[in-house]
């Protein structure tokens, strides 16, 4: 099953939207609309103390804001992914929005506003000067750690379990940021309306902090019980039944897993590979692509205790045309196996499967793909082993499918390579496909 990675980490996933919705646009637009609002508020409230305290104070004021979002989107809060497209879509405006904290923290820090003329300096505003500066050069550091957890050129890259454990921290320092905010000396007569859309921020940003560190674990994790784990090559199939209230899910969808009494209480997210069923259990199939999952098919067994905290994501055929294509790229078949296994005689959509592989033996779910094309005539498949067959080209995949590819939707998911060559190829066929729906195989 595709593995999903967490706020920065690149592990594969899926969660998606129709690419040109009008509404997985307002997401992204109203997080930039308020840091570059709040920017443009606090020009005009410092700009009578000249331009370099407005302009200091502007980039200072996006900074909390933009921060403050990072931490609210990092709650993985349900109502807001429609408006980004899927949690995929939403952790990356987070990353993105982490980025720009850390560029506006160091423009702030290097314009700092002189005010020793027009205010009245406290102790208190004096240590809130003095905590600000120490949290925000720590802050500086772990947001560094977040955006190069790859290092660029050397191919080094952070270990998982260190990365997790600094970025816990970003809510703690930007804490120390919002005492800062609330309590640095400040001129008396400036406006007070900047004050208080900061603080309001301020304390969303460690409210939502809060939530993702000590509640929500709590609210939303489900329990389940490992029934089996089967392996083929690197993909290990993990079965799991409920222990008490079932999840319900959409095919397609994802959920994050975690194993304590397996030495894995790190969560990791993983596309589920199967359609709902009537006793709630569920399966997916991980393939080992790090430490964790590399370790988890030693550590797991049948009758061990885990947990789930989902469903995640937006990828669902259903919303499609009556033609589409459905072309996976090794481990991102898990969201077509489960779509396939909801496929019923009476739908009526003419689909067709390619599914990428480097050899036979990878290919998982075939049981679940045949089972689906002998309950629907309408849906068919096609193995693409590239040690066997060659590579998968566009050519191949419109010689492939029984309808022409021009006139039907594409859903993907896989690699980003495969994806982008096969859709060059098909629009230099003119068989560029109605609309394209993809999953980012990683979140970040």
């Amino acid at each position: 099953m595709t593995e999903r990675a967490e706020v920065a980490p690149g592990l594969s996933v899926p969660s998606v939207p129709a690419l040109g919705s009008a509404l997985i646009w307002t997401g992204p637009a109203l997080v930039a609309l308020l840091c570059c609002g709040t920017a443009a508020l606090g020009v005009t409230t410092y700009a009578p103390y000249g331009a370099e305290a407005g302009f200091g104070i502007a980039v200072g004021a996006a900074a909390v804001v933009a921060m403050a979002q990072a931490l609210i989107l990092a709650a993985r809060p349900r109502l807001l992914e429609p408006l980004f497209g899927g949690l995929d879509r939403m952790y990356r405006v987070h990353k993105w929005l982490g980025i720009s904290a850390l560029a506006l923290m160091i423009l702030h820090s290097q314009i700092e506003p002189d005010f020793e003329r027009v205010v009245r300096e406290t102790d208190l505003g004096e240590l809130a000067s003095e905590v600000g500066e120490l949290a925000f050069n720590a802050l500086l550091a772990l947001i560094a750690v977040s955006w190069f957890r790859r290092l660029p050129f050397v191919g080094l890259e952070i270990p998982y379990q260190v990365w997790r454990f600094s970025h816990r921290f970003m809510g703690l320092l930007f804490a120390v940021i919002v005492f800062h905010q609330f309590f640095v000396d400040l001129p008396t007569g400036a406006d007070p309306a900047l004050s208080v859309l900061l603080n309001g921020f301020g304390l969303a940003g460690v409210a939502a902090w809060l939530h993702t560190e000590f509640l929500a674990p709590r609210l939303r994790r489900r329990e389940f019980t490992v029934s089996a784990v089967t392996g083929q090559g690197d993909t290990t199939v993990v079965t799991l039944a409920p222990k008490s209230r079932p999840m319900r899910w959409r095919p397609g969808q994802f959920a994050f897993l975690r194993a304590p009494e397996a030495g894995l209480a790190e969560p990791h997210p993983f596309t589920i590979a199967s359609a709902p069923r009537a006793d709630g259990s569920l399966s997916m199939s991980i393939r080992a692509r790090g430490d964790w999952t590399r370790r988890l098919p030693g550590a797991l067994h049948a009758g061990m205790a885990v947990q789930l905290e989902g469903p995640y994501g937006r990828f669902n055929f259903r919303k499609g045309g009556a033609r589409q294509v459905w072309l996976a790229g090794g481990v991102g078949i898990t969201p077509f196996l489960a779509w396939a296994e909801s496929l019923t005689a009476a739908d009526r959509r003419d689909i067709h499967l390619v599914y990428a592989v480097r050899t036979p033996e990878e290919a998982v779910g075939l049981e679940t793909l045949a089972a689906a094309a002998a309950r629907n005539p309408r849906f068919s498949y096609r193995v693409v082993a590239s040690a066997r067959d060659g590579r998968l080209t566009a050519e191949g995949l419109t010689r492939s499918a029984p309808f022409p590819v021009g006139k039907a939707d594409l859903w993907f998911c896989g690699p980003a390579g495969l994806k982008d060559g096969i859709l060059a190829g098909l629009k230099a066929q003119g068989q560029s496909p109605r609309r394209v729906r993809f999953e980012h195989f990683e979140f970040a």
